[in-house]
């Protein structure tokens, strides 16, 4: 619980850093504000063609009679639309990340030096390579999180527990993946991959989640996203550097321990 109220600190110190730095907010929006309208735009493209994308899903549906195969096909739109819905929210801040990858470092950098530098020694990435890296890592996450996520969707209907806990299920989900999402830059910078992230924020989850569950919530609100995806990732450096200095002065430890027996 205590690293879980110290994750939430980070995210509100990020909020505190962030306004007093208009600029951070402008350069952090503008990578969220491009993801937002190419996400607005598939979505309005899928509205306008569900009709053919769900006769194309439903092909055994073709000689059913009329009103069945109508039926059918409105509910593979719907369940077209939702998926969308569901994707865009869980891939929005990869794709963010990915597509800000050297607006997110130029943060990321200007908040380490803040904190008396990096935990370890930056590697010099090209724009290309980070997004790379970006992408890459955010598809995985995002297959990763519907392993989760499109159980507990489908248990949403379920009576009482769809209501109860399923919902609290869904936001701690969301919320670590999220998490691993917004410190991917800083792990990037000193050369981890998304295993070694998960590996460091695994031995701090309740870090993780007292960063990701307030981002996630907040990320919710329509338009929201736009001024809180700069004020989460600047958590996300403080959380990344706080977890790496950490494991850092524990295998230290264990290394003088070793050398002392």
């Amino acid at each position: 619980m205590r690293d879980f109220l110290r994750g939430v600190r980070l995210f509100g110190r990020g909020a505190t850093i962030v306004a007093r730095s208009p600029r951070l907010l402008l350069i952090g929006a503008v990578p969220a504000v491009l993801t937002a309208l190419l996400l607005l735009g598939g979505m309005v493209a899928l509205v306008v063609w569900v009709d053919d994308l769900a006769a194309l899903v439903t092909p055994f549906a073709d000689d059913w009679a009329e009103g069945l195969r109508t039926l059918v096909r409105v509910a593979a739109g719907i369940v077209l639309v939702g998926l969308w819905l569901v994707l865009s929210m869980i891939g929005f801040s990869a794709l963010t990340l990915a597509i800000g990858g050297p607006f997110y470092e130029h943060i990321a950098e200007k908040v380490e030096d803040d904190l008396g530098g990096p935990p370890a020694p930056v590697q010099d990435l090209s724009w290309a390579r980070m997004l790379w890296l970006g992408i890459r890592d955010g598809i995985v996450l995002v297959l990763r999180s519907l392993l989760f996520t499109v159980p507990l969707l489908v248990a949403g209907f379920v009576p009482v527990i769809g209501q109860t806990v399923v919902p609290v299920l869904l936001a701690l989900v969301t919320a670590w993946f999220l998490a691993l999402e917004l410190v991917a830059v800083s792990f990037y910078r000193v050369g981890m991959d998304l295993g070694q992230r998960r590996a460091v924020l695994r031995g701090r989850r309740g870090l993780a989640l007292g960063l990701g569950l307030p981002a996630s919530l907040l990320c919710a609100i329509p338009l929201a996203a736009i001024v809180v995806m700069p004020v989460a990732f600047v958590g996300g450096v403080l959380v990344a550097h706080e977890a790496m200095r950490g494991q850092a002065n524990d295998s230290a430890m264990r290394s003088h321990g070793a050398a002392s027996s």
